[in-house]
């Protein structure tokens, strides 16, 4: 239904490029801040007809998270779960999902380029961007533009890093059980070459028995402009982790009392390597702005999954090359014209080993092998065309439309022996082991991806957006070749999502609002059934109100918050332990979240915020019979200019110490589980601005 629609939209619009364009009308207050996630180059945010919301500097270097979690969740429709550590399970519009293919609902990246490959994501990704030192953080709610393909279904994120030039300063940062981090900048301006430095590094002992992190990122950044014109920006970012991970406490409100600080995996790790090169090649031709994007992209992890019997190794990584292209032109009527071509190649290895003997029941004895479970190479190919045009249809009426296309192929080569037998083809007791290899085997996946947008202006100062589209993800490897049971092959389809929203936005002088209303209907859905099957098996409807307003009291005290009310139920009738799951909220997925900051500037040097977060109650399992109460979290932050080159910061978080989740879950196997939430802690750091 939503593709006849817009292509009944985009054949009017063709005629209509004819009418001659008009003024539009803008909002001074908002036309400052710039956003790249919509167009993939700079627009004015009061320009898009999309659900776009940025974190800017000065709310990052307020922030100054110790995890992307505490900057993201102040934006409406954003709801990340931390898990230990720097791992997290992204919300965006949606439940909070699980599994090896979770992460294909929402799209990462840094600087426009993805930080993991379409079909090879992990639920953790985002921990690669260098987010610690970011100019700006972009989250796209809902449906990603015509620019941005599989994956960018629920929504996107992408981390803008600072504009290469002059830079130089230095953050020492210190925190509970022994925790420091250190941040810096270095970078020159040499006319028409301009370079910068960035650089962060973590070492925190956990609060949890046998956790901790050591982290360290760097990034250098160009840009160049040629005699002709022409001109080139780009750089690379490397990421290194180094984790000892806590894994979930079980129990009846577990998180509370002796057991948040202990861990029951004491033995789990997580390292992961990631590595990305990028430049971008602008010039102008005849009409049209071109611009050229090659990259390199290399990830690599390994981890214990201390959450599977036999706690096996997990080894992958994958390489891509990519390139993306884009044409931007204004036409005789001043409608603006994009369109290009992404190409991405990727090869992609996973390894599953399990070191030692499985124990527990007979069952798990048998079935579950020592050494090798999973050993292959995937080889993928996406391509995507796309093209983007928009238009004044009046003095008041604007028009958005955009199209994609897109296809992802698989050559999967497995090289350890087929089926569902030892690594030395030995079968396994009780009627085959649980891991089954498939045979060498190719898949393709082909989707058409339309977008249609109008807004009206009312005044300079309020404006209605009305917005129809369609996301969709193809299935990942993991889903696609990491079987299990009696499954040989996983026939599975593209996640689809139709999206329908109503915005009313606006700005002035001392005051911001938006107001979103919209409604999704998500098919073919993948999950792991109770028999560990893979399968398109899953419709649910995702229903939502988000809020978000920001008011100057006085001249020293303004207030912001976002309220997000949300129904996410699934709509068909698949069973879980025999249970009829139609009608009931999808696990993972609160009704009611939200948060509110209240700000103090008394004078030029002090800065002062009051922080309240909200989360409401959600089920954790797909029957509705296990829950989460949910929790309220207040958190203290206050700058202090002592002069023209030191900064003074104090983050107080969790200043009431409660004792909550940061995740909560239930499996038929252990009952209640939570990640549980930090105490209070407290973040003194000195900035140093030495040029």
């Amino acid at each position: 239904m939503i593709r006849k629609l817009l292509f009944t939209a985009i054949a009017f619009s063709t005629a209509a490029t004819a009418v001659p364009a008009l003024a539009q009308s803008g909002r001074d207050a908002i036309q400052e801040i710039k956003v790249t996630s919509n167009s993939r180059r700079s627009e004015g945010l009061s320009d898009i007809n999309a659900a776009v919301s940025v974190l800017g500097q000065q709310d990052l270097d307020l922030i100054a998270h110790t995890h992307y979690q505490e900057a993201l969740n102040r934006l409406p429709g954003v709801n990340i779960n931390r898990n230990n550590g720097q791992e997290s399970l992204i919300a965006i519009r949606s439940p909070v999902f699980t599994g090896g293919g979770a992460c294909g609902a929402f799209l990462t990246a840094e600087n426009g380029i993805p930080l993991r490959s379409a079909g090879f994501c992990n639920v953790n990704e985002m921990f690669d961007a260098h987010s610690e030192n970011a100019a700006s953080i972009e989250v796209v709610r809902g449906p990603g533009s015509a620019f941005w393909g599989s994956n960018a279904m629920h929504g996107l994120i992408n981390v803008v890093l600072p504009e290469p030039g002059e830079a130089g300063e230095v953050t020492l940062e210190s925190g509970p059980e022994g925790s420091w981090r250190v941040k810096g900048r270095l970078g020159h301006d040499y006319g028409n070459f301009k370079q910068l430095l960035l650089v962060n590094g973590v070492s925190e002992e956990g609060y949890r028995d046998d956790s901790g992190v050591d982290q360290q990122k760097v990034s250098w950044l160009y840009h160049y402009a040629t005699a002709k014109g022409a001109t080139l920006d780009g750089g690379f970012t490397f990421s290194n982790l180094n984790q000892e991970t806590a894994g979930y406490v079980v129990g009846p409100k577990a998180y509370k009392g002796s057991l948040r600080d202990t861990n029951p995996n004491p033995e789990a790790y997580r390292d992961s390597v990631n590595n990305r090169v990028w430049t971008r090649f602008t010039q102008h031709v005849d009409d049209w702005d071109i611009v050229l994007t090659p990259y390199f992209r290399e990830a690599n992890m390994n981890f214990i999954q201390h959450f599977l019997p036999g706690l096996p190794i997990e080894d992958s990584e994958h390489r891509s090359v990519g390139l993306q292209t884009a044409g931007y032109r204004t036409l005789a009527n001043n409608a603006r014209l994009a369109m290009g071509i992404d190409i991405e190649s990727t090869n992609g290895k996973l390894k599953q080993f399990q070191p030692n003997p499985t124990v527990g029941s007979a069952f798990l004895r048998n079935t579950i092998p020592q050494g090798r479970q999973y050993d292959y190479e995937v080889d993928a190919r996406q391509m995507g065309a796309f093209i983007s045009y928009e238009q004044s249809l009046s003095e008041n009426w604007d028009l958005s439309l955009g199209l994609r296309l897109e296809d992802i192929n698989y050559d999967y080569d497995n090289l350890m022996v087929d089926g569902r037998v030892k690594e030395n083809g030995v079968p396994c007791g009780f009627g085959g082991c649980r891991y089954n290899r498939p045979a060498d085997r190719d898949d393709s996946f082909t989707d058409l991806s339309p977008k249609l947008g109008l807004s009206y202006s009312f005044d300079d100062s309020n404006s209605l957006q009305l917005r129809v589209q369609n996301g969709f993800r193809a299935p990942q490897a993991t889903e696609l070749y990491r079987l299990q049971n009696n499954q040989n092959v996983a026939d599975l389809e593209s996640v689809e999502l139709e999206s329908y929203e109503i915005a009313f936005v606006g700005a002035g002088s001392d005051w911001d609002y938006s107001a979103t209303v919209y409604y999704m209907d998500k098919t073919n859905e993948i999950i792991t059934d109770s028999n560990r099957i893979n399968l398109n098996g899953v419709h649910t409807k995702h229903r939502g109100l988000e809020l978000g307003a920001g008011y100057d009291i006085t001249a020293t005290l303004s207030v912001r918050g976002t309220l997000n009310l949300a129904s996410h139920t699934v709509e068909n009738s698949e069973d879980s332990n025999g249970a009829a799951l139609r009608g009931n909220d999808v696990d993972g997925a609160p009704n009611a979240f939200g948060n509110l900051h209240l700000q103090w500037r008394p004078n030029a040097k002090l800065l002062t915020e009051l922080e309240w977060v909200n989360m409401g109650k959600y089920y954790t399992n797909p029957e509705n019979t296990a829950s989460y109460d949910g929790h309220d979290l207040l958190n203290l932050r206050t700058q202090y200019q002592v002069n023209d080159t030191i900064n003074v910061s104090l983050n107080l978080l969790n200043i009431t110490d409660v004792e909550y989740a940061e995740r909560a879950d239930w499996t038929a196997f252990t009952g209640d589980r939570y990640f549980p939430g930090e105490p209070a802690r407290a973040f003194l750091a000195v900035n140093w601005k030495f040029r």
